[in-house]
């Protein structure tokens, strides 16, 4: 009688069970995982609209004096290529380009800090829409590159922090100490 009833509690917490698994993750949610992580969603590390939240113009433009770039240069710099590479995944003509990586840096103006802030977040977002929106196979062609972008934003992300660290800036309860 015992061994029936524990077959028809284990039987009856079955279902249960199954509804509750996530489904198998595919190319798709991996690549947007891994957006999100370095755009808005705090995980492992801080994403970026946390790395540059509440900095000031002068904050933005602050650097250590040892020929490393500011935060407002490496954001930057990921406003750039990220619209490189969101321009050429949605068939589009990139910006124009000469090949030097400085000037993907040297471009900032303190004076358009809150701008850079908003289209880095723009860029993120659009980024993730796209891949949302995208098939399989576009994915499929893509993923190696979608998955480098991820890379990167979080590399120079960690800069950001660091930097902001450097100079005091940074808040250690926004994700790390």
């Amino acid at each position: 009688m015992k061994q029936a009833i524990w077959c028809l509690v284990l039987a009856l917490s079955l279902p249960v069970y199954t509804q509750t698994q996530k489904p198998a993750p595919t190319l798709k949610s991996i690549l947007l995982e891994q957006l999100r992580s370095t755009h808005n969603k705090a995980e492992w590390f801080v994403p970026a609209n946390t790395a540059v939240e509440g900095l000031t113009p002068e904050q933005a433009s602050w650097t250590d004096g040892k020929g490393n770039h500011s935060i407002g240069q490496l954001t930057n710099h990921l406003i750039f290529w990220n619209r490189q590479s969101l321009a050429k995944f949605k068939g589009e003509t990139p910006e124009k380009f000469s090949g030097n990586n400085d000037e993907t840096f040297n471009s900032f103006d303190s004076k358009q800090w809150n701008t850079a802030v908003q289209q880095l977040d723009q860029v993120l977002t659009e980024w993730e829409k796209v891949v949302e929106a995208a098939d399989e196979s576009k994915l499929k062609d893509w993923y190696s590159t979608i998955a480098r972008i991820g890379t990167h934003n979080a590399y120079h992300i960690g800069q950001i922090v660091y930097v902001r660290k450097e100079q005091g800036s940074w808040n250690p309860a926004k994700g790390v100490n």
